[in-house]
């Protein structure tokens, strides 16, 4: 229907078959209007009403009668859909676009076909002098909102950004770049966008946050199957649809003619539908081809072994933009292979001239309703969103506000570098990182404050109390230990509460500051309790203080599960009349019957094995005790000011002397006989060999190796060296026994599951084997390899991994053990590689701990989250101000549920 003609699809122009007559005399209706709306400089275009709506009509008569849906007449409709909201500015320039498209269709009058030539030299004038785009504009047009938010709100006004015409452009996208050879056009100018005054009473705050938690079931106008590509996602209301962020985006403000492309090529085009056929591959499966074209050429569609649902997708003659890379087919015919293709829509602005995001799950026929759903949120009711950050953080941290970024996260303004918004690092990201991490940071100052406002115990940690306890140890403390010690020691002897984490590499020496500060809770007159998660560890740690408090008269019981009998009545009666005055035990210790006499002091060794209603139920035995929680995991340190800010912080950089390095090696399955030679030498050299397996014995449901066929295997590898089985599911004192026994000697191959991981201590062991390292994790296998090198021999970890099974993960694992030792950039590498909620223990929760925020890659903005949530608790501790109430009201309705996640107790 175009003026120019296309050959083989319709009689040229001036021949009009009857139905592209009948369709170019539906167009016809749509000249008087525009020649009335640009007579002397646009003066009608301000008295022309519902023009929008009577091009919709005339396009639909055209379309009905038979027309061809042309990219011209595409653009004509995108442009007709929005015209009616314009405002006059607007107008004009939407005029002279659809008298272009308009005199591309049909014949026109002079004054028609001068006002879209003046378009053009505009247009032309404007690439040559027009400053490049900024990439994250911060003004925006704020015109008076509705004052009351109740009221339905109306869309912003936009100028909708022009349809490209399919020129030599360039294609960009988050993921590929154009061919260097072609010239890109500027991308359109960002659209204005309007956004709701600040709510002016808390009434008003309320309905606004009310209106943004109406459940998306609720809202009109919403398809079910677009609605439930949300919810299935845990969005079941209008704020967390907002959050809903895009994975990537794709810039299609610029459009290539498919004459242009080459093969190798990434890019997009828009095209219409010649034909759709079936074939069968050699395998019988199906093969799909989908012819399209435009004005330059053709291309043809390649999808392989298509679900039904994509075979039943095209038809002839419907437009589609269509992206991916360009390969040469038979006879030198371009192809895309498994594009992603989009049908058109008239008037869908969400997709298409701009920047469109591309959101995770739905397939790609589902992308444009969801994307149209997510633009109607954006539009209706991002303006409305209340800013909760305090004006003041705003202003120093020059954050857009949330309405702002909410829009742009979504879509982008023109000229946004997409690698940086797929990466979430666009200013619109930046404000919405900021206020994750600085509410999160705000619930920390404030519980810290709270902390400190309690009335706690003032022990008597004097220099001489101190030197007495140390007097007790077979050692000299590190410079590191004695620094964490005073840091401590400060703390017990201030009147309020002490809440601290100390941090220590594997075989730092943090059980020896515990003690010291156990035993000065005990020279005040309080008991003291060790809570440890294994009841190995707790009998290990129930030894060693034992044996350093000998002669001392100062008692320490063990106390283990109610089940033990009789001599378990007894340890509980002389904890609870304050005979014992040192407690060590697991989870027992919470039992209900488990009295203190005078608890001061609860030490919580590997803190991340408790919950935090674990923790707080032993505190609870006693008034107020100090609390020191410690762990052997290392905590990267925006993990701990992210999670554990609330607490103060020592930190054991260095390892006691005497400790040798351990050298490890990762094995595939196949060289398994080289590592088992490796523990053989250590076998004969008098030194001990830990092997350790994923399963404690056979199942039916993996083919994984486990410890008990294990244990018989290596009875016959090492045959001459007594081999010794331990795991979790054995009693206690069957437990104790082989462990003692493994001391002692006797044993020299122990072979284990992960219940050694933790807090074994052999110095005469040099070698750890793990079987399947895969399966473990980093923080795993570093513990693991923490239960050698504790002697002067030099100590070997030997990862054997079946490489068959072993992904991406697993192999940065696995690298990372063999080129470090060092606890804390272990730690920075398994934040990275797993998230902070397999850290913490949080992802079972079902819950996500952030939904923009990086601890890896966000470090400095949370450095400046917990300089502003401190300094704003410190100057208004009540949150009463004005100004800081939306602050107080988000952290306990917007946040509470995330927040939770993180508390520490």
């Amino acid at each position: 229907m175009e003026r120019r003609g296309r050959q083989g699809d319709a009689p040229a122009a001036g021949e009009p078959g009857p139905g592209l007559e009948a369709a170019q005399q539906a167009l016809a209706a749509l000249v008087p209007p525009l020649r009335f709306a640009v007579k002397d400089g646009f003066v009608g275009a301000a008295r022309l009403k519902g023009f929008g709506e009577l091009a919709r009509g005339a396009i639909a008569r055209a379309r009905a009668a038979g027309a061809p849906d042309t990219p011209a007449l595409q653009r004509l409709a995108v442009e007709a859909d929005g015209f009616d909201a314009l405002p006059l500015d607007g107008r004009r320039a939407a005029l002279t676009r659809i008298a272009g498209g308009l005199s591309a269709l049909i014949p026109v009058p002079d004054e028609l076909r001068e006002v879209a030539r003046l378009g053009r030299t505009e247009l032309g004038k404007s690439r040559r002098i027009a400053p490049a785009a900024p990439t994250s504009p911060t003004a925006r047009s704020t015109p008076a909102a509705p004052s009351t938010p109740a009221a339905p709100s109306t869309p912003a006004a936009r100028t909708p950004t022009p349809t490209p015409t399919p020129t030599a452009s360039s294609s960009s996208s988050s993921s590929a770049s154009a061919s260097p050879t072609t010239t890109a056009s500027p991308p359109p100018a960002p659209e204005p966008w309007t956004e709701a005054p600040p709510p002016r009473s808390p009434e008003e705050r309320a309905a606004r946050r009310k209106r943004l938690a109406t459940a998306l079931a609720e809202l009109p106008r919403v398809h079910p199957a677009t609605r439930a590509q949300l919810e299935e996602r845990g969005r079941t209301t209008v704020e967390q649809a907002l959050e809903f962020f895009p994975k990537a985006y794709q810039d299609r403000t610029h459009v290539r003619r498919v004459a242009e492309l080459r093969a190798g090529d990434e890019g997009i085009v828009l095209g219409t539908v010649k034909h759709v056929r079936v074939q069968r591959m050699r395998n019988g499966r199906p093969l799909l081809k989908v012819g399209v074209a435009d004005a330059s050429g053709a291309l043809e569609l390649v999808f392989f072994n298509p679900p039904p649902w994509r075979l039943r997708q095209f038809a002839a003659g419907e437009g589609l933009l269509c992206s991916g890379k360009v390969t040469e087919g038979f006879g030198r015919r371009l192809q895309m292979s498994q594009p992603e293709v989009e049908k058109l829509t008239a008037g869908d602005s969400a997709s298409f001239g701009r920047v469109v995001p591309i959101y995770a799950g739905p397939a790609d026929y589902q992308h444009p309703a969801l994307r149209r759903l997510v633009k109607r949120l954006v539009d209706e009711h991002a303006p409305l969103v209340v800013d909760d950050l305090p004006p003041e953080v705003r202003a120093r941290r020059e954050l857009l506000s949330r309405a702002a970024a909410l829009h742009d996260a979504h879509f982008p303004p023109p000229g946004t570098d997409l690698a940086l918004a797929a990466e979430r690092a666009t200013p619109a990201f930046r404000r919405l990182v900021f206020e994750e991490l600085f509410f999160l940071q705000l619930a920390l100052a404030l519980r810290r404050r709270g902390v400190r406002t309690e009335p706690g115990i003032a022990f008597d940690a004097s220099p001489a109390v101190i030197a007495r306890a140390l007097e007790l140890l077979p050692f000299l403390l590190t410079g590191a230990q004695a620094r964490a010690l005073d840091e401590i020691a400060r703390d017990m002897a201030r009147p309020e509460p002490m809440n601290r984490l100390l941090q220590g590499d594997v075989g730092s020496g943090k059980t020896a500051v515990a003690f010291a500060a156990m035993m000065v809770a005990v020279r005040s007159g309080h008991q003291a309790a060790l809570m440890v998660p294994t009841e190995l560890l707790a009998e290990q740690h129930a030894r060693t203080l034992a044996g350093w408090l000998a002669g001392t008269g100062v008692e320490v019981a063990l106390v283990a599960a109610a089940s033990r009998g009789k001599g378990q009545k007894e340890t509980r009666a002389r904890v609870a009349d304050g005979t014992a005055r040192i407690a060590v035990g697991t989870h027992a210790l919470l039992e209900q019957d488990v009295a203190f006499d005078r608890l001061g002091l609860v030490v919580v060794d590997e803190q991340h094995r408790f919950g935090v209603l674990q923790r707080a139920k032993l505190i609870s035995k006693g008034r107020r005790p100090d609390v020191l929680v410690m762990t052997a995991t290392p905590i990267p340190r925006t993990l701990a000011l992210a999670f554990y800010g609330d607490l103060d912080q020592s930190k054991i950089g260095e390892l006691p002397p005497g400790r040798t390095p351990v050298a490890t090696r990762v094995y595939g399955d196949s060289q398994r006989r080289a590592a088992y030679d490796v523990a053989r030498r250590e076998l004969e050299a008098g030194q001990q060999v830990y092997v350790v397996y994923p399963l404690v014995a056979e199942s039916e449901k993996t083919d994984l190796a486990d410890a008990t066929t294990g244990a018989e295997e290596l009875r016959r590898v090492f045959a001459g060296h007594e081999v010794g089985l331990l795991h979790g599911k054995m009693k206690g004192d069957e437990k104790q026994a082989v462990m003692d026994r493994f001391r002692s000697g006797a044993l020299r191959v122990l072979v284990a599951t992960t219940v050694i991981e933790v807090g074994v201590d052999v110095p005469n062991a040099s070698v750890m084997i793990v079987e399947h390292a895969e399966r473990f994790g980093l923080s795993q296998l570093h513990q693991l390899r923490g239960r050698v090198g504790r002697g002067a021999s030099r100590s070997h970890c030997l990862l054997i991994a079946h490489f068959k099974r072993v992904g991406d993960e697993a192999r940065e694992r696995l690298h990372a053990m063999e080129e470090t030792q060092d606890g804390f950039e272990i730690a920075r590498v398994d934040l990275r590689i797993r998230g902070p909620g397999e850290l913490l223990g949080t992802r079972q929760s079902g819950q996500k701990l952030f939904e923009v925020a990086d601890l890896y890659r966000d470090e400095a903005i949370l450095e400046e989250a917990r300089e502003d949530a401190f300094a704003l608790v410190e100057a208004d501790p009540e949150l009463r101000r004005a100004e800081h109430r939306p602050a107080a009201e988000a952290l306990g309705e917007r946040w509470s549920g995330r927040l939770s996640l993180a508390q520490i107790g």
